[in-house]
């Protein structure tokens, strides 16, 4: 049975472009949603033939008004969405869109976690002189990427690198991974209290 799958972004959608084009099994991306009016995921969407839209997230620019959180939620229930994709959106979600996609909603984070959670996670490991950093799928929940881990790819981290070199070598691992996540869900092998090796 196909689920739906609705991404949400807020900057250039590489993530997003990854999951349209990959090998999600019975997940289709459905609509792209973005809390940026300017955001490029929306031409990206535009040319691939997704529907997108934008939806106003409230006043605050790292979190959800709790009334609009509430519209995303109604919104994408209402168009019966089986899964959540965050891919690169800025805001921090503990509302009305958590508590309505509890269990179905993943995220992909630029860093082998528990490690380096939040933001910039690829100069948090340079910083700290790691020699292998990487991306992580997951299950979202209340924390600051702390939900149950679905899928993680490690990359080597040179001497050489920067912030900027590492981040690109990790978001090729990102594009690989998280349709991979993704088709696990979509088939019953990843769910939220445990992940089906």
């Amino acid at each position: 049975m196909e689920t739906k799958i609705a991404v949400l972004a807020s900057g250039a959608g590489s993530n997003f472009k990854a999951l349209v084009e990959g090998d999600t099994g019975p997940g289709r991306v459905d609509i792209l949603l973005t809390d940026n009016e300017n955001a490029g995921a929306l031409e990206l969407a535009a040319e691939l033939g997704v529907e997108s839209k934008y939806l106003y997230p409230g006043k605050y620019r790292t979190r959800f008004g709790i009334k609009e959180e509430k519209i995303w939620a109604e919104f994408l229930l209402d168009r019966g969405v089986g899964l959540v994709c965050l891919a690169g959106l800025m805001r921090i979600i503990k509302g009305p869109l958590l508590d309505a996609f509890q269990g179905r909603m993943m995220n992909i984070h630029p860093s082998l976690l528990p490690a380096f959670p939040g933001l910039d996670a690829q100069g948090q490991a340079l910083n700290y002189g790691v020699k292998i950093a990487g991306c992580t799928v997951h299950y979202v929940d209340s924390g600051t990427d702390t939900g149950p881990i679905i899928l993680q790819n490690s990359v080597p981290v040179f001497e050489s690198d920067q912030r900027d070199s590492l981040a690109e070598r990790i978001l090729v691992k990102e594009h690989r991974i998280y349709s991979q996540a993704v088709k696990a869900h979509c088939l019953g092998r990843a769910v939220y209290s445990r992940v089906v090796r």
